[in-house]
């Protein structure tokens, strides 16, 4: 391991024209990296840590909507979803209706905007790979664009490094794949890079809301909107209470050394702190990816830092080709949004409903948001219409989309009555097919689900 490999990195990324101070960012995690920095947090450094609710939260509807006409709405929107078998963005997907994420995304903000007489631009952030097919998606909305401000920004992107000298690597059978996007927190470094930081405080915004495009419960909320602006913090995210799904994901904790809220990833926890981190009664919450930040706040903090923030790293090791496991293996050097908490004094946590956490990472997800679990009024918010049923679909027949789309070929199955619905083997559905209650279906051969069936527990 050499700076011989953060050289080449920085020519390769200067040569395919990366913003400099994307280039300088990705320099700081290098050196991090080289110096063999993992971005572990110990259980020992940090406290478990309480969260207000916005349940308790008094807003008045006036400030609440003056909010709103002063905030920014920005949903991540890089990711293709490769491990549902997809080569587009996921945000394609259809959800809905004939509707997909996009097409729910921009209906929500046009309704927002008509109720509360607000300009709520709306922002994507595309990558390199997502930006054609989420545009032509949205050509469709002619006045989605706000006045002044594009409808997308582009992340960034840095080299793909091997794990052995860290040297970017080459793949000359497929170029694209010697690229990375630089996680989610590389959100704070293009906002900058493209001059959007600035231009948004120069036409009077005050606040942005970002979230991912994959979780249409993260719809921008006039009282969260009004509870940020009246806390005077600069940073917030929503969080939620942990479940036993979310026994191997990330928390929220509070530093021991400076009082300051962080937020712990799986990446992030030896293997010395899992029972720790599994832990639902020590550590509660868990985020959303639903935030929201201060927008001269973080044009201030960027500036004193000269554009690095210094997120903690994440150290992504993975394939050159995700899809073949046999290619040289390569770290992905990331950083999550979420992690700038940690950097703002002040920063809040509240505490929201599930209802605002809805992400779809596979295909179980899918097969809830398609079902009639949940209504889609005039708003296009989501409302659950019962509780959330468990899904578990056999991932050798469902895991893909393709695969799954061809077991559920007349849509969805009806669970609103259902508790849990797990499948082993090939089952296709046919149309109207009804679930009550914990059904399990188990097959060693092809079946299928006839037309109308109501299947119940056994």
């Amino acid at each position: 391991m050499s700076s011989a490999g953060l050289e080449r990195a920085r020519s390769k990324m200067s040569d395919a024209g990366i913003d400099p101070v994307a280039i300088e960012t990705f320099a700081h995690y290098y050196r991090l990296l080289e110096h063999g920095e993992t971005g572990m947090i110990p259980e020992s450094s940090i406290e478990p840590l309480d969260s207000e609710s916005l349940a308790d939260v008094d807003v008045d509807d006036e400030a609440a909507s003056a909010a709103l006409r002063t905030t920014v709405v920005i949903k991540l929107n890089g990711g293709l979803g490769t491990s549902m078998g997809m080569e587009r963005a996921k945000s394609l997907l259809c959800v809905r209706h004939g509707m997909s994420f996009l097409d729910v995304i921009a209906r929500q903000v046009l309704h927002l905007r008509r109720e509360h007489d607000a300009p709520l631009p709306l922002m994507f952030m595309n990558s390199f790979r997502t930006s054609s097919d989420t545009m032509d998606a949205l050509a469709r909305y002619a006045d989605l664009a706000a006045e002044g401000l594009p409808l997308e920004f582009l992340q960034n992107r840095e080299p793909k490094l091997l794990t052995d000298d860290l040297t970017p690597v080459s793949w000359t059978k497929e170029p694209d794949l010697e690229w990375c996007p630089p996680g989610h927190g590389d959100l704070y470094t293009a906002l900058r890079g493209t001059g959007l930081l600035q231009k948004l405080i120069d036409l009077g915004y005050e606040r942005v809301f970002v979230s991912n495009s994959d979780n249409l419960g993260a719809v921008p909320d006039a009282r969260i909107a009004g509870w940020f602006a009246e806390s005077g913090a600069p940073f917030a995210i929503e969080a939620v209470r942990r479940t036993p799904s979310d026994r191997k994901g990330g928390h929220f904790a509070r530093r021991r050394s400076d009082g300051r809220i962080v937020l712990r990833e799986t990446a992030q926890t030896s293997k010395k702190d899992q029972a720790a981190l599994a832990d639902l009664d020590r550590h509660r919450f868990c985020s959303t990816n639903n935030l929201w930040f201060d927008l001269r706040a973080m044009a201030e903090a960027l500036e004193a830092r000269h554009g690095i923030l210094g997120l903690p790293l994440i150290r992504n090791v993975k394939n050159v080709d995700p899809s073949d496991p046999s290619t040289p293996e390569v770290i992905q050097i990331e950083t999550a949004m979420g992690a700038a908490i940690e950097v703002f004094e002040g920063a809040r946590t509240i505490e929201v409903g599930r209802d605002r956490f809805v992400p779809v990472k596979t295909t179980n997800d899918l097969l809830v948001l398609r079902s009639d679990v949940y209504d889609v009024g005039g708003d296009f918010v989501l409302d659950p219409a019962s509780d959330i049923p468990f899904v578990d679909l056999d991932p050798a027949y469902y895991k893909l989309v393709p695969e799954f789309e061809r077991r559920f070929p007349e849509g969805a199955p009806s669970l609103r009555q259902a508790s849990s619905l797990k499948i082993s083997g090939d089952w296709t559905f046919g149309a109207k097919v009804k679930v009550v209650g914990d059904v399990a279906l188990e097959t060693g051969a092809a079946e299928r689900v006839a037309t109308g069936s109501v299947l119940e527990h056994d």
